[in-house]
């Protein structure tokens, strides 16, 4: 299954713009992933919906990508570079048009996860004909650190694309704008793409539709579990109740399906490889304590009050970190570093940020200290990631390795929506616990209580506010400070939970004897990263 890379572009392009052409052509369907997240209250104010529903339809997206990898690769292997580059994009063009058209949430869920199918399709064909072109180990390892440092880099790069644009227009804005983004790139593949065929053409027929309904259940019933879980009191509701037995039946069936099948949807096969599973722990916690950023934004809007301009510009120095681990990683990989280093570097400057926001969490405080903190999760996420990804792929037969990193692209979905459950447990119940215990405080008769409520209602008085509503006014300031103390309340108590998890994580690491002298390389000329 490779691309004639020869004919794949018209002669006179040189080979260095052939791979920028490519790597371009990912880049609107990146910024398409977590769109919806660059201002969740935006968005869920533009669907007349709750914030779960925006991160609802971000897990769709993913679950989409997730779902269709593996059944893709037939459509991958059937037509012409060109012609699926155009359909993709044309499809993705007419997605954003009707995001843009239309502003109910359930026609929202559907186009999403489109979208995230169409990802997949975008992401096979572009990785595979760059890896189609490259000659040696370390060229393919450096585009995997370009693909994955371009992905884990969409948060924060849309936050900062879009803050300005979410200001002056609607929410529905963005999509237009998606849409535009998409014409240069179609524009570049009909004039420098040729109609160019695989060696082999396969014909679409037994396309395994059933593995792909079954994995594409499993995926969308434990994500509705996971990010509404915690507000819907888990299994006390019938929802979650029948989403649970949805994925375990499909669960069931899409295992026992796999195993006799003669060509597997997922090749479980993966599973034997002990370096695998250690690899796919790795990336399970890594996903998890990526997202525990979206806490310290939370904290910057609603306890700092910066509006998204100014939380995305602090972002800036995330993404920085993020860059700047890609290429440490990338470095580090090429110079065939033991892998545990680098691992153990990672969670250390993970751990560095997590217990340093902990202490840093206040009602007031200045904006530079979050500089550096935000750098370090940047750069800890950026060093991991990439080896991480090489380590799980590089563990198994090359036959095994479009399985290995379809199962790799599921536990980093897990991982995802692993983080959303416990943020929604935090925020949810933890936070209710604090603001149930500081509320105890306020309604005794504690002198600190009764002082800072005259201080409110004099300095109400003192602008001209009647005795009497200034005592009203007083106290519902006094309550919102309850609220600011059991909000940071409960991100201090996840980030303690994550710092502690990454504790675990290095010592977890430091002992085990079989990834002590692990050095990475990629064993196959023509893999698809996921």
């Amino acid at each position: 299954m490779r691309v004639k890379s020869r004919n794949l572009f018209k002669y006179w392009i040189p080979e260095w713009l052939i791979k920028i052409i490519l790597f371009s052509l990912l880049m609107p369907s990146l910024t398409l992933f977590f769109l919806p997240m660059a201002n969740p209250n935006a968005a869920a104010g533009h669907y007349g919906c709750e914030p779960l529903d925006i991160q609802f339809a971000v897990g769709l997206f993913y679950m989409g990508f997730v779902g269709f990898y593996s059944l893709e690769r037939r459509f991958f292997a059937y037509l012409a570079a060109k012609e699926y580059f155009i359909i993709f994009h044309l499809v993705q063009i007419i997605t954003c048009v009707l995001l843009f058209n239309f502003e109910n949430l359930w026609f929202l869920y559907p186009i999403r996860f489109i979208q995230g199918m169409l990802f997949a399709g975008a992401v096979n064909l572009s990785i595979s004909s760059i890896f189609s072109r490259l000659k040696t180990a370390q060229a393919r390892e450096i585009s995997f650190s370009v693909f994955y440092g371009m992905l884990i880099c969409t948060t924060p790069f849309n936050n900062i694309v879009t803050a300005d644009l979410i200001d002056q227009f609607d929410f529905n804005f963005l999509y237009k704008v998606a849409a535009i983004a998409f014409l240069p790139g179609l524009f570049l593949i009909v004039i420098t793409m040729n109609a160019t065929r695989r060696k082999v053409h396969f014909p679409l027929y037994n396309l395994d539709w059933a593995s792909f309904v079954l994995y594409s259940s499993i995926l969308i019933a434990l994500g509705y579990m996971m990010i509404y879980g915690q507000q819907l009191y888990w299994f006390t509701d019938s929802r979650i109740q029948m989403a649970t037995a949805i994925a375990m039946l499909c669960g069931i069936l899409f295992v026992v399906r796999q195993s006799y099948l003669r060509r597997p949807y997922i090749n479980l096969e993966v599973f034997r490889f002990r370096n695998f599973k250690f690899g796919l722990l790795i990336i399970f916690v890594l996903y998890i304590c990526r997202f525990a950023s979206g806490i310290t934004n939370t904290y910057f809007a609603n306890t700092l009050h910066f509006d998204p301009r100014h939380i995305s510009y602090i972002n800036i120095f995330n993404l920085m970190g993020l860059m700047m681990g890609v290429v440490v990683s990338c470095a580090l990989v090429l110079q065939k570093m033991p892998i545990r280093r680098m691992w153990i570097s990672g969670f250390i400057s993970l751990l560095a940020f997590h217990g340093s926001m902990y202490y840093l969490f206040n009602v007031a405080a200045n904006e530079q200290h979050y500089f550096l903190p935000l750098f370090l999760q940047g750069f800890g996420v950026g060093l991991i990631m990439v080896p991480t990804i090489i380590f799980i792929i590089a563990s198994v037969d090359v036959k095994l390795g479009p399985s290995a990193a379809a199962v790799a692209l599921a536990f980093r979905y897990f991982g995802y929506i692993g983080s959303i459950a416990l943020i929604n447990y935090f925020s949810l119940y933890r936070k209710g616990l604090h603001f149930n215990r500081f509320q105890h405080q306020i309604i005794s008769s504690n002198p600190l209580v009764k002082e800072e409520l005259a201080t409110f209602s004099g300095n109400l008085m003192q602008r001209g506010m009647e005795h009497g509503k200034a005592v009203k006014v007083g106290y519902k300031l006094l309550v919102n400070q309850v609220h600011q103390q059991a909000e940071l309340r409960y991100a201090m108590d996840y980030y303690l939970l994550m710092s502690i998890l990454i504790v675990i994580m290095i010592l977890i690491i430091i002992t085990m004897p079989f990834v002590n002298k692990t050095i990475l390389y990629l064993k196959s000329k023509t893999l698809s990263p996921a």
